[in-house]
């Protein structure tokens, strides 16, 4: 194990992708890194966009720094500005330790932490995304083939991998993008705030049933939308919600496809959605039909920590949240039959959207506790941590989709 931080510097920079996650993703990390009595600092693109996250952050005691970083794409140019300004960052504050997480973060954080001389370093693999989906072919296979050299560059100098499932470790592992001698630890998932995602009560009525993600391919957005198509045929009370944008990634859902869901009725659009909790206290069943390598998917958590039954795919990081028959249903990928049979299966036997929402939260009582998972990275990393704290409390209480962020 890594000996303790040491009191000398204290200092620790947590690089992530997007300025909303620092907070959504991982606000409760930021404050259990606090509540250690290190100095925290949170480096993301677009914090000074953000004021909402960047108050927060401070609030909780964080120093921010906004970072010039493109989410999506592999743009040399704006990339090395990106490893660049990471670099001078790190120079100038002195972390002794440092974690990235999400691809760019981890290539370029990790990086620049070697190459600034930063003690301890760290990477959080939350899931492989489009490189890693789908077959590997034309613009795909090169994104593959580069991303894969820039993570062996980036993970080969780190301390220790965290992976979320034991999929991505293994693919690391055989493809030798991770190399025997550096070490990597298996979380289950990002984990869940309970008491924010507390325990709430179902819908009346006919199940309902509910998709949050970026509106991509990879997703199984057009599974689930075909799926809703062939169950209201027979079933046109079902209500088949659908929340998230757009997105700039090269396998996104045209506005066209869906214009063409929304306006036959087989999708309701929810839009992006500030805060998901009321749209998945009004489903009775989440789905999440992906193909796309999910670390864990935070957005199945979630609705099992709200007491959802789960239907989702036999896929690196989804299999790990279903207990198949228990609390949910896997389904193949790509495998639209399958996925209305299981959606099927709730219409028949609507008792099950109450027994298997039950059994869904106790799971992630017993494994996804965001506190539990965060002790366990913090003792990895050789940080005290602190006392852990029962989260089992509150009660979800329903109120109104905001409509405003339904807009689509």
């Amino acid at each position: 194990m890594n000996p303790k931080v040491t009191v000398s510097n204290r200092r620790f920079l947590l690089v992530a992708g997007s300025s909303y996650s620092l907070v959504n993703f991982r606000g409760p990390l930021v404050q259990a890194l606090i509540e250690t009595g290190l100095e925290v600092h949170a480096a993301a693109p677009g914090l000074h966009e953000d004021p909402a996250t960047r108050r927060q952050l401070e609030a909780w005691g964080a120093v921010t720094h906004d970072i010039p970083m493109q989410r999506t794409g592999l743009n040399p140019w704006r990339d090395l500005l990106t490893l660049q300004a990471l670099y001078r960052l790190m120079r100038r504050i002195q972390p002794q330790t440092v974690l990235g997480y999400t691809i760019k973060p981890v290539v370029y954080g990790m990086l620049a932490a070697w190459l600034a001389g930063v003690t301890r370093r760290y990477a959080l693999i939350t899931g492989l995304g489009y490189a890693f989906a789908g077959e590997a072919r034309g613009k795909r296979a090169l994104v593959f083939q580069v991303v894969k050299r820039l993570y062996s560059l980036a993970l080969n100098n780190t301390d220790r991998v965290f992976f979320q499932n034991p999929d991505d470790e293994g693919l690391f592992r055989e493809t030798g993008i991770l190399s025997d001698r550096v070490p990597s630890q298996v979380l289950n998932g990002s984990g869940v705030d309970m008491n924010h995602f507390a325990l709430a009560p179902l819908p009346s009525g006919p199940p309902r049933f509910l998709l949050v993600a970026r509106l991509l391919g990879d997703k199984g957005v057009r599974q689930y939308a075909s799926a809703a198509r062939i169950i209201k045929q027979q079933h046109p009370e079902m209500v088949f919600q659908l929340a998230g944008d757009i997105d700039s990634n090269p396998d996104t859902i045209t506005q066209e496809e869906l214009d063409t869901w929304v306006r036959e009725g087989s999708i309701e659009h929810l839009g992006w959605l500030s805060d998901v909790r009321p749209a998945i206290a009004e489903c009775s069943v989440y789905v999440l039909p992906s193909f796309y390598r999910e670390g864990t998917p935070r957005s199945v958590l979630e609705a099992m920590s709200m007491g959802r039954a789960v239907i989702t795919t036999d896929a690196p990081g989804c299999r790990e949240t279903v207990i198949e028959g228990e609390n949910g249903y896997l389904v193949p990928v790509k495998d639209v039959d399958a996925l209305v049979e299981a959606m099927q299966h709730f219409i028949d036997r609507p008792e099950l959207v109450q027994t298997m929402g039950q059994r869904s939260h106790e799971i992630v009582q017993d494994r996804y506790d965001v506190h539990k998972v965060n002790a366990v990275m913090l003792e990895a990393m050789g940080i005290e941590k602190p006392a852990y704290r029962d989260t089992q409390q509150k009660t979800f209480e329903p109120k109104t989709l905001d409509k405003a962020s339904r807009a689509s």
